[in-house]
């Protein structure tokens, strides 16, 4: 079976229980608060183990001996992931919910650049593929704002997150954060279209970059890596909630 067919189809055993309301939301945004934020920031080099992060972000611990940039990463993306889904009804990303999530990662570690496009070149480490020039940002940003609105009835809402977390990871607006936030931005798309989040453990960095780079040629391969990533998330909240698995 069409893996996106099979995606839609645990998609819809899902949706025999939604609305998700009450505890059960709350236990949901939770249970993903903890695993999202720490494996987001793992891939960029964070050194907070998962049970680190929960110990941060549940009981306000700060972790001896870890540098103190790595816990405002942390909590920044919990930030940033609680507005994510003030997000989850309005169906539409805008320019101001982006600089919004930067601004919330990003405050802690340097007030200045937080939500504030870049105004320096940067090289992408490891990518023979330059980002956009810092004076090309703004007209980049507004083209790739236009496109969401209009790209996202013309695709499957899984290609059209994956394509829109490789769009802006190519504009690469931000002096640091730019993989975060395209995560973010990805996994809103995500769940405003009623799917669950997409997300890479660190073990997957390798693939997960390298089908990256190689979508500025061909980006199938890595839509269908998101794809995957969607669908393990979906066996997992179907297995914690007791759903049964559909006939395939």
């Amino acid at each position: 079976m069409d893996l996106y067919k099979k995606i839609d189809l645990y998609k819809s055993s899902i949706d025999k229980l939604r609305p998700f309301e009450g505890e059960l939301l709350i236990e949901l945004k939770a249970y993903y608060r903890i695993g999202f934020t720490w494996s987001s920031n793992a891939l960029e080099g964070n050194t907070l183990t998962e049970s680190e992060t929960k110990v941060l972000l549940e009981d306000g611990l700060t972790v001896g001996g870890k540098p103190l940039k790595d816990t405002f990463e942390v909590l920044g993306h919990a930030k940033a992931y609680d507005f994510m889904f003030a997000l989850l009804r309005n169906r539409r990303i805008t320019e101001t919910d982006v600089l919004t999530m930067h601004q919330m990662f990003y405050r802690e570690i340097d007030t200045k650049a937080a939500g504030q496009y870049r105004t320096r070149p940067v090289i992408v480490t490891g990518s023979k593929y330059a980002v956009c020039k810092p004076e090309r940002i703004q007209t980049e940003m507004n083209q790739l704002i236009k496109w969401t609105d209009k790209g996202r009835h013309k695709s499957h809402p899984i290609k059209f997150a994956a394509q829109l977390h490789k769009r802006f990871v190519f504009i690469h607006p931000f002096i640091d954060g730019n993989g975060r936030i395209a995560r973010l931005l990805m996994n809103t798309a995500l769940i405003q279209d009623g799917y669950m989040l997409a997300i890479i453990p660190p073990v997957l960095r390798h693939e997960y970059i390298s089908l990256l780079k190689k979508a500025h040629l061909d980006d199938q391969p890595f839509m269908d890596f998101i794809a995957e990533r969607v669908m393990e998330s979906q066996k997992e909240i179907m297995r914690i909630l007791h759903i049964p698995f559909p006939y395939l």
